[in-house]
């Protein structure tokens, strides 16, 4: 099995942002098939990855595209102003590398009159050196998108790179899918797309698969740095988190109580996740059809949605081992 700084930088490097999911798509394809049953994709980019079992239907969902940024104009200078594809941050991207789809890379800038203190995405352009909207063409055109340009790394014994948010819940997915040998429980595992536009890709998964249960794998933020608002009891290194709710869902109590019994008979750290913003998944699985017992598995993650994400690793691998048991348990 892969190492997880290894499996990370794989997921990480694919430059896939909401709606464009084909490149990450292919790196999990690639990594899921000797572990499958059959793997299809969809028309709204969902890449579903089938274990065959007799019992419930189990759909695990974590996201596989990314926020980032499309092309909406170059000026005469060459200067290319964007909007943002997902939640960017005007403080967090300053001065990013980025890089395009097709490779050209460049970093994001600010007009000179901007205000520091009222920093707006209006007021940003993308620099890639070129001297003219002539010159600049050649390398992009409106509605090519980019991406963080960054890398992956180790931090004593944290996980750094850019799109954690969710590269490590598909990584997460995907060491769990490695790991379980067998199972009664019909599961499949879902690398959705367009969750940072609205949860889109997993809508339409849940009602195809019409699962009984449906996890959702995704980060969630931490109370754990200086005068972080608001508080939150989740922090790195204290176990994979349990969510209770979110903006986008009230996690089924069925689902929370079975977790919890997962981890408890596993001996598999954890803590509770109450999110006052943000949404994951869970929330479209939930209301699907008749309705589904759905929750979520959360990595708690520091400085989400910024070029340089962090998590504990080992609050990733307690996700791995909570995953795993949660597919084993005989569900009713």
């Amino acid at each position: 099995m892969l190492d997880l700084l290894e499996l990370t930088q794989k997921l990480t490097v694919a430059r896939s942002v909401s709606g464009c999911e084909g490149a990450i798509s292919d790196v999990i394809r690639a990594l899921a098939a000797p572990y499958a049953d059959d793997i299809l994709s969809d028309v709204m980019g969902n890449l579903i990855v089938h274990k065959k079992g007799s019992g419930k239907k189990v759909m695990f969902s974590a996201h596989m595209d990314s926020i980032g940024m499309i092309a909406t104009h170059i000026d005469e200078n060459g200067f290319i102003r964007f909007a943002s594809i997902g939640g960017l941050s005007p403080a967090a991207i300053l001065y990013t590398p980025v890089v395009f789809c097709n490779g050209t890379r460049g970093v994001v800038a600010r007009d000179g009159k901007t205000d520091p203190k009222e920093p707006k995405l209006a007021t940003y352009y993308i620099d890639i050196g070129a001297k003219s909207r002539e010159q600049a063409e050649k390398s992009v055109a409106v509605g090519d998108t980019a991406v963080y340009c960054g890398e992956s790394f180790l931090a004593g014994d944290m996980i750094v790179s850019p799109y954690l948010d969710d590269r490590i819940g598909c990584a997460v997915l995907l060491m769990a899918l490695m790991q379980i040998k067998k199972t009664e429980n019909d599961l499949y595992f879902v690398f959705s797309s367009q969750e940072e536009v609205g949860l889109r890709g997993a809508k339409t998964a849940a009602f195809a698969i019409d699962p009984d249960y449906g996890l959702a794998v995704d980060v969630t933020g931490t109370g754990d740095t200086p005068e972080v608002t608001p508080k939150m009891d989740c922090k790195l290194g204290g176990g994979a988190a349990i969510k209770i709710m979110d903006s986008s869902v009230l996690c089924h109590p069925k689902t929370v109580g079975l977790l919890e019994q997962a981890a408890r008979e596993n001996a598999i750290p954890v803590q509770k996740e109450i999110l006052l913003y943000g949404g994951t998944d869970a929330g479209p699985m939930m209301v699907t059809r008749a309705g589904v017992y759905a929750g979520a598995v959360s990595i708690p993650t520091r400085y989400i949605h910024s070029p340089c994400e962090m998590a504990n690793v080992e609050d990733i691998r307690a996700c791995v081992r909570l995953i795993e048991a949660f597919a084993g348990l005989k569900l009713d």
